[in-house]
């Protein structure tokens, strides 16, 4: 299932908050080689996970992890505008922008966990009434965006080939969902009411699918 999470309430979830960070460990640090910061406990963390961002977990039936990403508005600290900005062309700040980074899979994770996430995702923006999210992605992300049918315009990139890096923006459309959902394999209700559920809305009480 999808579930949305703030940084402050994560300990709630032990299970997950564990697998998540160890999980970015083994992917940023272990396969892709990025020189991150990893914990004694083998936890994956940077100083955005201290600011009470809003996380986008897919919970597994177990209440382990498998696959997650966050967000945060613009209005504060982003590292777009910390460090990408030369990048994005110009610093960018807007109330209805958010910046979505750490796009994590586990390891062993299906291949429609990736939808699922770009739902998630796509569930925040039209749900907390947003314009866009802009985020940094590499190379290796280009090809999973494309396949998926929801593509960033791309502001600004550097490097080539599997060393690229870009800046890009989503724009959020209810127009992409129906696609989504269908590439996740979720029907509309359920992501409606994991949506509901976690920020206190009336929802349909239902089960778990994975």
């Amino acid at each position: 299932m999808l579930r949305y999470v703030y940084g402050d309430d994560l300990h709630r979830h032990p299970r997950l908050l564990d697998t998540m960070f160890r999980h970015r460990a083994a992917q940023f640090r272990d396969r892709l080689g990025w020189q991150v910061t990893v914990d004694a406990q083998g936890h994956e963390r940077d100083g955005y996970d201290a600011m009470n961002p809003l996380y986008v977990i897919w919970e597994r039936a177990d209440g382990s992890h498998g696959g997650s990403m966050r967000f945060l508005p613009t209005t504060g600290q982003t590292m777009v505008n910390d460090h990408f900005r030369h990048l994005a062309g110009a610093e960018i700040v807007h109330p209805l922008i958010w910046e979505c980074t750490r796009f994590c899979l586990a390891p062993d994770a299906e291949t429609r966990i990736s939808a699922a996430l770009l739902l998630g995702g796509l569930e925040i923006g039209l749900g907390f009434c947003l314009t866009d999210s802009v985020g940094v992605f590499d190379a290796r992300m280009v090809r999973i965006y494309r396949r998926l049918g929801w593509e960033p315009a791309v502001l600004g990139s550097q490097g080539a080939g599997r060393d690229a890096i870009s800046v890009g923006l989503w724009t959020f459309s209810a127009a992409d969902r129906g696609e989504l959902l269908d590439r996740a394999g979720i029907a509309d209700a359920f992501s409606q009411a994991w949506f509901d559920q976690s920020f206190g809305a009336p929802g349909i009480a239902l089960a778990a699918t994975g």
